[in-house]
């Protein structure tokens, strides 16, 4: 029990993020808070100015205390009944662990994680609801609850909302089609539980962790799609990983403004500027080349494993996902510490590199007029 407190308590540190969370205790014991320790919580949380900063934070305790515990009281509908008073704290640890994206289960078995439970529509949408509000990013959270003062979104708002909807739509329609006769997966199923099946995977690939189904059964191209998918992760400010799904969408307009012949990166008729974009760009690129770092090494030292699970397990690690293709017991020392730095800089490497360039090198860009150069791509 001890030991499970201490991962509960981790997993809520930092699915809050360490950032946010100490700087809410600064601002409750009215600390005094420096312009450094102000950017980094502004990063941290997401949010677009200082002013609204101390707002968010405790929108963010609050929200985040009162979720988990509406999500205990609905998980102990099904769990209390199964395991008596146990099931309780089996129901907050599962609320807490699906909010925080961490996708860490205390139920009895190996790897069992929420497979008993792959046909119960109650626990699969309390989860997915908790792991996509979760997901969400804080930032979001606060503008939805203030629209009925504002009855407007901000940008960063409607291309979370929007691109996460279509990626769990799009996620699912690919695991029904790519599982639905896969006996060792989906097709033992009836037709409602493939459906259900095929949006819980589409949502836990998202940074969360939890699985109704053996990922390690699944088909290779599914393997492949649930790696972008964990590649892609959650929106920022959030309890999730991965590259975040604003720089997806801010590649992505790239990608469509290039082939236009266009100039300008455009979100839902809005122009992004130039250092966004390059942002992303660098994003991606270290995610990727991190990924492959990692796979090699685990290609390297580990037996009988296939490509794709090592790939699996490497995009696993970046995306804070969780989830495994049955890869993570075999994996040797040198595989499991490049897992353990994955996982780190998947959860804040990023960010901590931006912010130490951003906060030591702030105004120092030399203005500087340097001769053009041409150089041919493509």
């Amino acid at each position: 029990v001890i030991g499970q407190i201490i991962i509960l308590l981790l997993i809520q540190i930092g699915g809050i993020g360490l950032v946010t969370f100490t700087t809410f205790f600064i601002v409750i014991f009215r600390q005094k808070l420096g312009l450094d320790g102000m950017a980094l919580a502004q990063s941290s949380t997401g949010s677009v100015s200082l002013q609204n900063l101390y707002s968010l934070l405790k929108i963010i305790v609050i929200s985040t205390l009162v979720i988990e515990a509406l999500g205990t009281a609905l998980l102990s509908i099904r769990f209390v009944p199964e395991f008596g008073a146990r099931g309780l704290w089996i129901s907050l640890f599962t609320a807490v662990s699906a909010y925080c994206n961490a996708g860490i289960d205390i139920f009895e078995g190996e790897f069992t994680s929420l497979t008993a439970y792959s046909g119960d529509v109650l626990v699969n949408t309390v989860v997915m609801a908790l792991i996509i509000i979760g997901g969400m990013g804080f930032l979001v959270f606060q503008d939805v609850l203030l629209y009925h003062k504002k009855h407007r979104l901000m940008l960063h708002t409607r291309v979370v909302l929007l691109t996460t909807a279509v990626l769990i739509v799009l996620g699912a329609l690919i695991f029904f089609c790519f599982e639905y006769t896969n006996a060792e997966t989906f097709g033992g199923l009836s037709f409602k539980n493939k459906i259900l099946a095929s949006f819980f995977q589409s949502v836990t690939t998202r940074t969360a962790g939890f699985n109704t189904v053996d990922f390690g059964a699944m088909r290779d191209p599914t393997k492949l799609v649930s790696c972008l998918f964990m590649f892609i992760g959650a929106a920022p400010g959030s309890t999730g990983g991965g590259i975040k799904v604003t720089t997806f969408v801010v590649i992505a307009a790239t990608v469509i403004a290039t082939f236009k012949n266009r100039s300008e990166t455009v979100v839902l008729h809005r122009k992004v500027n130039h250092g966004t974009v390059y942002k992303a760009l660098s994003l991606v690129t270290v995610g990727i080349l991190i990924v492959m770092v990692s796979a090699a090494v685990i290609i390297i030292e580990t037996d009988g494993i296939s490509t794709i699970d090592a790939l699996f397990e490497a995009f696993s690690a970046f995306g804070t996902a969780g989830l495994s293709a049955g890869a993570t017991a075999m994996l040797g020392t040198f595989s499991k510490i490049a897992v353990i730095i994955t996982m780190f800089i998947g959860r804040v490497g990023s960010f901590s590199i931006f912010m130490a360039l951003s906060l030591r090198e702030q105004q120092t860009t030399e203005k500087t007029v340097l001769p053009e150069g041409q150089i041919m791509v493509g």
